[in-house]
This record gives C-alpha cells, structure tokens and sequence, in this order.
C-alpha cells in the first residue's frame, strides 16, 4: 500500500497550488482521506479530511485556518485525493502529508491516530 503525495512547489502569498495524493495497493473508495501538515518546530497538524459516507455521499471537515481556502475533493475512479489551495498565506508553510484511514461510526478523522497509511509529504513554502 502506498500513498504518494505531489503538487507541492514555492508560491507567493496569496497564490494558489493544488497537492494530489494517488493510493495504490489497494481500493481506498470507503475509507477517509486526510491532509496533514508540520511546518518545523511544530507538531503534525490536521488539515483537512474527508469521509465516505455511502451511496457516493462524502463528509468534509477542515481545520479552522483553512475553511474558506482550501477544498478536499477525491476521484475514487483514479483512488487520488485532492488539496486545493487558494489564497495562501506565509504560515501555511509546511510539509504537507496525505493518509488514510478505515470508516469509523462517528469519526471526525481530525487526529494522526485514525490514519493506518501514509504518504510521504511533500513541501509547500508561501513566501511573503
């Protein structure tokens, strides 16, 4: 199983760059799909996430200091997520990291611990 993780690149404040994230290995259509982000110094933070919710539903959740920029998609036909960022700022500044973890009753999936796989980062700089 991999998740490989890419559209990442140096971009000005108030830019816009879209991360894929292409899962091979095995089928992810039923499990959630995640951004996280570790800018340095700092701790693995949730992003963005979302959940398949059945009969082709899906359920999105973002942190506070993205709703509003950035939008989670995915095409379960090509098993890739997506992250589309617009309107960055200097303090998205990270390495960016995609996983993916099982459907759970009542999950927010907004926490390192409900992700079983991981992609491998890839770096976004805004620069100001």
């Amino acid at each position: 199983v991999q998740l490989q993780a890419s559209g990442g690149g140096l971009v000005q404040a108030g830019g816009s760059l879209r991360l894929s994230c292409a899962a091979s290995g095995r089928t992810f259509s039923s499990y959630a799909m995640g951004w996280f982000r570790q800018a340095p110094g700092k701790e693995r933070e949730f992003v963005a996430a979302i959940s398949w919710s059945g009969r082709g539903g899906s359920t999105y959740y973002y942190a506070d200091s993205v709703k509003g920029r950035f939008t989670i998609s995915r095409d379960s036909a090509k098993n890739t997520v997506y992250l589309q960022m617009n309107s960055l700022k200097p303090e998205d500044t990270a390495v960016y990291y995609c996983a993916a973890g099982p459907p759970q009753e009542g999950g927010t999936y907004v926490y390192t611990e409900d992700y079983t796989y991981w992609g491998q980062g890839t770096q976004v700089t805004v620069s100001s």
